[in-house]
C-alpha cells in the first residue's frame, strides 16, 4: 500500500516539475481564488455576529435571528 502511494506521489511530483505553461495557469488560478475568497469576502460579506447585543452569545443571536426572520 505504501509503495503505491509513493509511486502516485512521485508521478504527480515529476509531472509538476516538468510543467512550463501549467505553472502560469496554476498561478492565475491561485490569484483568482485569492480574489474570490479574501477580497470579495471583505467587501460583500460583512460579519453580522459583531453586531449582536452585549451579553448575548453567538448561538442565541443566530437562533433569534432565524426565528425572527422566519415570522412574516
Amino acid at each position: 500500500m505504501k509503495q503505491i502511494i509513493l509511486r502516485v506521489w512521485y508521478f504527480y511530483l515529476e509531472g509538476f516539475r516538468s510543467m512550463t505553461l501549467g505553472r502560469t495557469l496554476w498561478l492565475i488560478i491561485l490569484i483568482k481564488l485569492f480574489i474570490m475568497f479574501f477580497v470579495l469576502k471583505i467587501f460583500f460579506f460583512p460579519n453580522f455576529l459583531n453586531n449582536r447585543p452585549e451579553g448575548e452569545s453567538k448561538e442565541e443571536y443566530v437562533g433569534n435571528e432565524l426565528i425572527n426572520r422566519a415570522i412574516p
